[in-house]
């Protein structure tokens, strides 16, 4: 399905809604395959052994899969997370940003199912995965 926000959009949508969280992200990619977020690594994301926080990542991953939908429906700001999984694979890489690649694999009418792999920047094997759902409110 062609997107519907680009980039610019998607960011400017973050910043006005979500403004507690917006300057952590950066959207880095949208296209019709889906949308890369940077999450821009600060001292606040990091846990003991210094590394990058599971609440961190988990969050980075819902966010990406958040505006990927939003990429291809338009802003709907009331659309929801029902379930996420995540598997941690490896310590992210210290002083690294953070990578999310998101890809919706079905947008119905109620309900939308995605995948997120997370990357340290730079790095070619993933630090995380996530499969995600989310519940599109009826149209009004």
């Amino acid at each position: 399905m062609p997107h519907q926000m680009n980039a610019a959009q998607l960011q400017a949508f973050l910043t006005r809604d979500f403004g507690q969280v917006a300057d952590d992200f950066r959207v880095e990619r949208v296209d019709d395959q889906g949308l890369t977020l940077r999450l821009m690594v600060a001292a606040r994301h990091l846990r003991p052994g210094d590394t990058v926080s599971g609440p961190a990542m988990f969050g980075l991953a819902d966010v990406a899969m958040y505006l990927a939908i939003l990429a291809q429906l338009g802003p709907v700001a009331l659309a929801v997370t029902t379930n996420c999984s995540i598997d941690f694979m490896r310590k992210p890489e210290a002083g690294c940003d953070l990578l999310a690649q998101a890809r919706v694999l079905k947008l119905g009418r109620v309900l939308a199912v995605g995948d997120v792999m997370l990357y340290s920047e730079g790095k070619p094997d993933p630090v995380a995965r996530a499969s995600l759902t989310y519940s599109i409110p009826p149209k009004r």
